[in-house]
């Protein structure tokens, strides 16, 4: 059976998460601001569960409709076809959000999505008193510009928890929004790729997993896996598919960080994410980088002047990287920043730009790509 499908991201990685599922053979793919839909059966939803690098998470659309007034959410949610999904003994929490609406009372629109959804299936089911203590299923709803969209999270946790960052530093950089940084660079394992603002590694880790081609999601376990009208063997198939995919090949890929205890951090979450040693990591001092090289990519994410330091303490930093940047050859840079004042700090605009969100702060992705 076909399902249609929603996958969440970043404002501004709609089309790299496309572009990974059209990679992914997922159908009826379309990018729109802030998510991306695709169909497929229990197999695509496997894979793309596994693969996916970019995406936040992965909902199957139980169905859409128009609501203005409560009575219209109602009987909205009422309508949909519920009891294919959710069986009489699952437990079904509901929760959601709402931009540019009418319905912008979130708690009251879960009590009535709830409410309706128990009467959908006390009809379905002729019962009047739901246990819920089987299996889970969440409904998410996502209210915008009053058209109501119902979802089941196929994901539980969000995607970008991949299993091997339990320590991090302060303010890190998600592994979502790092992935999607590594593609943009179109970093694919040639050449040489230098985080010299590593923190807790994710960067370098993603990097590693990317030119590896390994499924970033493999070691963890995903909601969609407990639903009994999803076949088990689709997940079983797809993850002893995953590991035939990998690529063998020897990767020059790098981390460092003024602070020690960073470092620590990096190498650890490298070995719970098996890549420990595809990645060089070592202290260092960026406003100091003189490495050489023969092509080499810089893609980092330095303090923003937002939480860990005052914005004349990161306009500093930026000079001083800056002067060590001009100084190389043969490096391209790929900068994250939310400042306003970078490209001025440092020392030269930005060949291109593309704008990000680093969770609610939005940023721009500084690329100098002349090499020098």
């Amino acid at each position: 059976m076909s399902y249609s499908f929603c996958a969440p991201c970043h404002f501004g990685v709609e089309g790299l998460v496309a572009e990974e599922m059209r990679r992914l053979e997922l159908e009826n793919v379309r990018a729109e601001n802030g998510r991306v839909r695709f169909e497929g059966d229990d197999r695509k939803l496997a894979r793309a569960s596994l693969w996916l690098r970019c995406a936040e998470r992965i909902l199957l659309e139980v169905g859409s409709f128009e609501a203005r007034t409560f009575d219209e959410l109602f009987e909205g949610v009422r309508a949909l076809p519920l009891e294919n999904f959710i069986p009489k003994n699952a437990a079904f929490p509901v929760k959601g959000h709402s931009l540019n609406s009418k319905l912008f009372s979130v708690s009251d629109c879960q009590s009535i999505i709830k409410k309706a959804a128990v009467t959908r299936l006390s009809e379905k089911y002729g019962i009047q008193w739901f246990p819920e203590d089987g299996e889970k299923l969440q409904i998410r709803f996502s209210i915008m510009d009053d058209v109501c969209y119902i979802y089941l999270d196929a994901s539980g946790e969000g995607l970008h928890k991949r299993g091997y960052r339990p320590a991090h530093v302060a303010a890190p950089l998600s592994e979502t929004l790092a992935a999607s940084m590594v593609l943009v660079s179109r970093y694919r394992g040639k050449g040489e790729l230098c985080d010299p603002f590593c923190g807790s590694g994710t960067l370098p880790i993603e990097a590693a997993l990317i030119a590896k081609n390994r499924a970033p999601n493999l070691k963890r376990s995903f909601a969609a896996e407990e639903w009994s009208f999803i076949d088990p063997s689709a997940w079983k198939e797809e993850r002893l598919r995953a590991p035939e995919m990998e690529y063998k090949g020897d990767y020059r890929i790098s981390g460092q960080d003024i602070d020690p205890k960073a470092i620590e951090i990096s190498k650890s979450n490298a070995r719970l994410a098996g890549v420990e040693n595809l990645i060089n990591f070592e202290t260092g001092d960026a406003t100091a980088f003189n490495r050489k090289t023969d092509n080499g990519i810089l893609i980092t994410n330095p303090p923003y002047g937002e939480r860990l330091m005052e914005k004349n303490q990161a306009q500093e930093l930026y000079s001083a990287f800056g002067k060590a940047y001009f100084a190389l050859e043969n490096w391209k840079l790929y900068l994250l920043s939310s400042h306003t004042e970078f490209e001025r700090c440092f020392g030269r605009p930005a060949e291109k730009k593309r704008k990000l969100y680093n969770g609610m702060i939005k940023c721009d992705l500084y690329m100098y790509l002349s090499g020098k």
